[in-house]
């Protein structure tokens, strides 16, 4: 989805007349977002792995008891 926007968005400035530079700024804008968001979601996953592998250990450790 976002980078259908991306590419709009570029082909909408390159038919204005603008610049190549900046439609390169504009897509590598975009891009460093997607990648910041990317890493965000990353980042969610990881600790909800986490979360989910403390709960099988101290499942582990009560069972043990």
């Amino acid at each position: 989805m976002r980078m259908l926007v991306a590419i709009s968005v570029a082909a909408v400035l390159a038919g204005c007349g603008l610049d190549t530079a900046s439609s390169a700024a504009t897509a590598a804008s975009l891009k460093k977002q997607e990648l910041q968001e990317g890493q965000q979601t990353m980042q969610q996953a990881q600790r909800k792995i986490d979360g989910a592998v403390r709960q099988m250990q101290e499942s582990a450790a009560n069972a043990d008891k």
